[in-house]
């Protein structure tokens, strides 16, 4: 498979296993779920009747005072425990390293099937001007949310999108499934597509 590169007559070769296999939707949706929820702190916590700071003793007669209550740290009191108190828990769920890798490359493959990436010799900046990246961006044609993805990023383009909300910038190494689902359009370097080869196959 050929990628054609902007502002060039070259093509880059690719495989096709990467950037033209089959989209499996319940891959893409298990791993993009496991990889949010391992962002999850999971320290949620409230405590039980038993828990709650406060007399566990009798708080009225059985008899003659209307309903019948026992401790107030009860669930139905101001103060009480929970009834089904939240615990701290995990959130992780386990993906394997094939199964991440088969997800990637299946949503390269549906961005690639859609025309969302573009593939650019270079995205070096030569000072960190949020103005010259805006130029470049609109050249590209890129979409409200373009993810750029570089092999190193360099620090001029880093601070050059910092000031744009909906611009995300990756090396390889940072790349994940959530933000690649996410963007708009994703514009990568030559040198980027070779390591994400390398880092897939």
């Amino acid at each position: 498979m050929e990628l054609a590169i902007n502002n060039s007559d070259k093509t880059l070769s690719v495989s096709d296993a990467i950037f033209g296999r089959d989209f499996s939707e319940d891959l893409v949706h298990q791993v993009v779920v496991a990889y949010r929820n391992a962002g999850r702190s999971g320290t949620k916590a409230q405590k039980t009747r038993s828990e709650v700071r406060g007399t566990t003793k009798k708080s009225k007669k059985q008899k003659g005072g209307g309903a019948r209550h026992g401790a107030l740290t009860a669930p139905i009191f101001v103060g009480g425990g929970v009834t089904f108190a939240a615990k701290p828990r995990s959130f992780a769920q386990k993906v394997n390293r094939k199964m991440y890798r088969a997800a990637m490359a299946s949503i390269l493959s549906e961005l690639n099937r859609q025309g969302r990436i573009s593939v650019v010799d270079s995205l070096e900046i030569e000072a960190p001007k949020t103005k010259g990246l805006i130029t470049m961006l609109k050249d590209l044609g890129t979409g409200r949310r373009p993810l750029l993805v570089t092999e190193d990023a360099t620090e001029n383009l880093y601070l050059s999108a910092r000031n744009l909300p909906y611009v995300e910038v990756r090396d390889v190494q940072g790349l994940d499934p959530v933000t690649l689902v996410g963007a708009d359009s994703v514009v990568f370097t030559s040198d980027a597509v070779k390591k994400i080869e390398e880092w897939l196959a």
